[in-house]
């Protein structure tokens, strides 16, 4: 049996393949090298991933995650490989090179991430050949959740979007403008906080100053991060994440506009991933 892994810091997305076959799908904790230690991860593991798995030797593990750098990598495969007892071993990966492989297989092409946060990057079919510094969601995550987010209550604050509009945030959210500012400012995870408040865009994507604050944003994503890959033109550029997947309508828009060739739109890699590790 072969286990494959679509961890960021919240959750963990398991699939058990045996023979080619889906035989088992679970989730546990977010897994992230950055913010957890050895100990925490061999424990998420051992008390929720194992009693949740067939009764069958683990012979790999593909595992693909937020906060897997070169440098972690090597940590996190060591932790699958006592915790699991991995009869041949464990292969760690970025959660970037996940949403390659998940959305193009062994196919070349732009790959972009549009969730909480955005990245993006130009893969051959086997590795990244280039990718644009997202730079997080101060100095770039255009077209991210936090992004949206941050246009959406400065906007608000501003009032561009007119009283009404702004009373009706105010009031679902149970917030005052001067929450907002701690929740931006001094709060923990800032991003996180601005990233929640999609649903409120997705709701209200009928007037007008918010189709254009989104679209703006995903415009901004494709000209300053996908138009600069060397022949972005010929290549299909694929999306993966939250933000991508429920917004693909203007996303579409947004692509086309730019007279680039849109290629496949996914929530999450896992699909992708279990048929590419199939092969």
């Amino acid at each position: 049996m072969i286990l494959i892994a679509d961890s960021g810091s919240t959750k963990t997305d398991w699939a058990a393949v045996e023979n080619g076959e889906l035989v088992c799908r679970t989730q546990t904790k977010g897994m992230n090298p950055f913010f957890q230690t050895e100990e925490e991860m061999t424990e998420e593991l051992q008390k929720t991933l194992l009693p949740a798995l067939p009764q069958l030797p683990v012979e790999n593990v593909f595992f693909y995650g937020a906060g897997c750098t070169p440098e972690k990598c090597p940590v996190v495969a060591n932790t699958l490989e006592k915790a699991l007892n991995v009869t041949g071993k464990a292969e760690v990966y970025s959660d970037m090179l996940g949403a390659a492989r998940g959305l193009c297989g062994r196919n070349e092409g732009i790959v972009c991430i549009m969730g909480t946060g955005s990245n993006s990057c130009l893969y051959d079919g086997e590795k990244f050949t280039a990718n644009v510094s997202p730079l997080g969601f101060i100095l770039g995550d255009e077209g991210s959740g936090a992004v949206l987010g941050k246009l959406l209550v400065g906007d608000l604050l501003k009032n561009q979007l007119g009283e009404e509009l702004k009373e009706k945030f105010l009031l679902q959210f149970g917030l005052t403008p001067a929450d907002i500012i701690d929740k931006v400012y001094r709060k923990p995870f800032p991003n996180r906080f601005l990233a929640s408040l999609s649903p409120f865009i997705a709701e209200n994507l009928h007037h007008p100053g918010i189709r254009s604050l989104v679209k703006g944003s995903f415009l901004a994503f494709l000209r300053r991060n996908v138009m600069q890959y060397q022949n972005y033109q010929m290549q299909k550029v694929h999306f993966i994440g939250s933000i991508a997947y429920y917004y693909k309508a203007i996303l579409t828009e947004a692509v086309q506009e730019c007279g680039l060739h849109m290629g496949n739109i996914m929530k999450a890699p896992m699909e992708g991933l279990i048929e590419y590790h199939k092969i």
